[in-house]
């Protein structure tokens, strides 16, 4: 399937994420410093949009601090354009309340909104990290996900709706997994969700979708049977982040890498920065004829409010 002659693809890249921990990069970004730096490898490697979780910059565990957060964006506005995609997840196992603050308190351009419960595994990778582990949370952090649901109610969903429209935030909608399709697709025939929507699929998580090529097909053309248009960008956990990322440009949607999904560039070779994957997949997005979008062409894609209507 060739992408239209008018399609731009938006390069995403989470740039730290809630599922890696420090033992498995020196990498991966952990301070406020170090996530400003990670934005501008991003942005200055042709990506249009990062998508931005925060953490303590002690022992980098996971942590939706609000002063972290503004101190991040910030300083990024300052630099440049690149649109700022805040996270609603949080970090495993934290509140609905917390995991929604961001909203109100940057009033982002855009933000996620995870589309239903899962089981949202980590521990398979235990073996692999045994003995190498810089902080005592990490082992009992992943370790905890084998008794562990990520909750997404459609209840907390809808709250996180209204939550996002007060503040001018758009949705984007994070799909683990077919039925959150349909999850959507109740909560836009009912009122509670504004078309057109922006979906990312998120393939590979243990406890979700798998990550093949029929699987993202699936996906789209059952997202077209209930939700008609819409813009959709994929992401894939670990090694198969650029076979997937390369078949969703090739279908004329969206593409999101970082060191979030994955910390390697090639087999073996960890990537420095989150803009060393925007690089090679705007490398492989060129060779194949794709335009990619700039920060300016990716707010008019996706509809968005614009950077002056932040509260960063």
């Amino acid at each position: 399937m060739n992408p239209p002659t008018s399609h731009k693809a938006i390069i995403t890249a989470a740039v730290t994420g809630a599922i890696h921990t420090p033992a498995m990069s020196p990498h991966l970004p952990i301070t406020p410093e170090q996530l400003i730096d990670d934005i501008m490898s991003v942005y200055e490697a042709g990506g249009a949009v990062a998508h931005l979780h925060v953490r303590d910059p002690e022992t980098g565990q996971p942590k939706a601090d609000q002063a972290i957060f503004r101190e991040v964006v910030s300083e990024v506005k300052r630099r440049c354009d690149i649109v700022i995609c805040a996270t609603t997840g949080g970090s495993l196992g934290d509140t609905v309340e917390n995991r929604g603050k961001v909203i109100a308190t940057l009033q982002p351009e855009l933000a996620s909104l995870n589309a239903g419960s899962m089981n949202f595994a980590l521990f398979h990778v235990l073996p692999k990290y045994e003995g190498k582990w810089k902080y005592e949370w990490e082992k009992q952090y992943l370790g905890a996900t084998e008794d562990f649901i990520f909750p997404n109610t459609f209840y907390t969903m809808r709250e996180f709706i209204k939550l996002m429209e007060k503040n001018g935030t758009k949705p984007e909608f994070e799909i683990y997994d077919v039925g959150m399709i349909n999850n959507l697709a109740y909560l836009i025939n009912t009122g509670h969700i504004q078309t057109p929507v922006y979906l990312q699929f998120v393939l590979g998580i243990l406890g979700g979708i798998p990550a093949t090529v029929e699987n993202l097909v699936y996906l789209v053309q059952t997202a077209r049977q209930q939700i008609g248009d819409f813009q959709w960008s994929v992401c894939a956990a670990g090694r198969t982040q650029f076979a997937m990322t390369t078949h969703a440009l090739l279908m004329g949607g969206h593409a999101r890498v970082g060191l979030e999904d994955n910390l390697y560039l090639v087999k073996g070779v960890l990537a420095k920065s989150s803009g060393e994957q925007v690089a090679k997949l705007k490398r492989i997005a060129g060779e194949l004829g794709i335009e990619t979008a700039t920060p300016a062409e990716a707010r008019q894609i996706l509809g968005l409010k614009g950077l002056d209507q932040v509260a960063y």
